[in-house]
């Protein structure tokens, strides 16, 4: 059980840098610091998208219009930190 824990904890916090990697990106692209032509950019792009968007989508969905500011990763990042919390407190006692 405490191996299981610890996978389902890493695999939290590998996603929650991909959300950080994501948005960083998307600063990035945004300001037109990186190359949007270039094929690894692309790549890159396309692969954070398709991790974070079907997580987002929803937030998305729920959150008012705050004029162009998008802040569904900042409410992903928490409810992972809230996951995360939860399963530390409520889970670790029973796994050792």
């Amino acid at each position: 059980m405490a191996s299981i824990l610890e996978l389902l904890l890493t695999i939290i916090g590998i996603y929650k840098w991909i959300i950080i990697a994501s948005a960083i990106f998307s600063w990035l692209y945004a300001f037109n610091v990186v190359n949007p032509r270039n094929q690894v950019i692309d790549m890159v792009g396309r692969t954070l998208y398709r991790l974070t968007e079907p997580a987002l989508r929803p937030i998305r969905r729920v959150m008012p219009d705050l004029g162009g500011i998008d802040i569904s990763p900042i409410v992903l990042l928490l409810a992972l930190f809230f996951l995360e919390r939860i399963i530390i407190n409520n889970f670790s006692a029973i796994a050792y």
